[in-house]
């Protein structure tokens, strides 16, 4: 069985945040988005999106809050280019091999795929690892790590994978469904901009108010 994911990278542990609930995970593991986290789940996605956009303003933007709040999520909320470390992770459980993203892929560059199966043939989603895909006819070989030359591969018919796609797609919606109450709940100063941010930073529509 081929399963396929969207993944968000997990920032560097934040001993001490104290800002709203956030779940335990492992620094630099991947977080599934989906409609199936916790709310503490989802405070850690946030955590981890803001975390990427956490850059100090010196291109014009407004000066960083003094509140601790305002202050964290200052890049999130002002900055135009947002990016949420990431992408899609496809695992072969037959087989036991599992394709992740590598270091600097973003989620949202997960249109990527598009050219896999609709498009040039081929893509690649970062390095160290460096995941690559191409396809071959009506099949497509998915190389955890080109860098390797006796890398696992995984295979599947273009069908099916357009259809995991299209299932990544649904599941990153789902995911916002979460944000948007969670940000009412644990943000509520900041809620609606707060939504907007993390479905740019995912390359996702913002929930319909």
């Amino acid at each position: 069985m081929i399963v396929l994911q969207p993944v968000l990278e997990i920032r560097a542990r934040r001993d001490g945040f104290d800002l709203w609930p956030v779940a335990e995970a492992e620094p630099y593991g991947f977080l599934p988005l989906s409609g199936a986290l916790s709310p503490a789940e989802v405070g850690t996605a946030v955590v981890s999106i803001a975390a990427c956009n956490d850059c100090d303003p010196d291109d014009g933007r407004p000066p960083r809050p003094a509140d601790p709040l305002g202050a964290f999520l200052h890049g999130l909320l002002t900055m135009d280019d947002l990016f949420a470390s990431g992408g899609l992770r496809v695992t072969d459980t037959v087989h036991g091999r599992t394709l992740v993203p590598g270091c600097c892929n973003g989620i949202d560059e997960r249109t990527d795929w598009a050219e896999v199966v609709d498009g040039s043939g081929w893509a690649s989603f970062g390095h160290d690892p460096s995941p690559f895909a191409e396809r071959f006819g009506e099949r497509v070989r998915l190389t955890v790590d080109a860098d390797q030359e006796d890398s696992p591969v995984i295979e599947l018919p273009v069908t099916e994978l357009r259809g995991l796609l299209s299932r990544a797609e649904r599941d990153l919606a789902d995911f916002m469904h979460l944000v948007e109450p969670w940000a009412a709940r644990h943000v509520p100063g900041h809620a609606e901009a707060a939504t907007a941010a993390v479905a740019r930073a995912l390359a996702v529509p913002a929930p319909v108010q």
